[in-house]
């Protein structure tokens, strides 16, 4: 059986190396859509794949993004110096901030906060099936589970700035999946 869960976040970005100059060469927003898609074969004690309610970390991950300039790591010093500088909410990260780099990075990080989840009511195997992420209205880009070969980051190489840590309610799930 497979459940979604859908999350929200207002970002903005760069995307470097794209074939698009308005993409590549500007900084623009988009209001996106994150859908988050489990797995698991059998269902727990009240008939679920497992309780929303324990996706907590999932959610302060995913609004962690929200109203925040999202900042490729192979950003020019000088740019990133100006985006620190202007923006209290950056987070900076190892793939170029695409739909496609967002769904990878999203996915990979997800499926380690799920392995860190203590499941207590019967669930059977949960596991992250894939992650849909919509940057437009009629655009998204999806990850699947066999698309974690194509992560070469680690979660040490995503950079919350103090501004979007200080409103985690705790960041012990941040240290327990680096």
């Amino acid at each position: 059986m497979i459940i979604r869960k859908l999350f929200k976040f207002e970002g903005a970005h760069i995307v470097r190396n794209c074939s698009s100059r308005h993409c590549r060469e500007n900084m623009h927003g988009h209001s996106y859509i994150v859908e988050v898609f489990i797995t698991s074969d059998r269902l727990d004690n009240g008939y679920m794949v497992m309780d929303f309610g324990l996706l907590d970390k999932v959610k302060a991950f995913i609004e962690s993004f929200d109203h925040t300039y999202t900042l490729w790591t192979q950003e020019e010093p000088d740019f990133k110096h100006f985006v620190y500088r202007y923006n209290k909410r950056v987070a900076e990260i190892p793939v170029s901030p695409s739909a496609e780099g967002f769904a990878l990075l999203f996915l990979y990080i997800i499926n380690r906060i799920l392995e860190n989840t203590t499941f207590r009511n019967g669930e059977g195997h949960v596991q992250l099936s894939s992650v849909r992420v919509h940057e437009t209205a009629t655009g998204y880009a999806e990850a699947f589970r066999e698309d974690l070969k194509l992560a070469e980051f680690t979660p040490a190489d995503v950079l919350f700035s103090p501004a979007i840590q200080e409103e985690w309610k705790s960041d012990e799930w941040w240290k327990k999946i680096r």
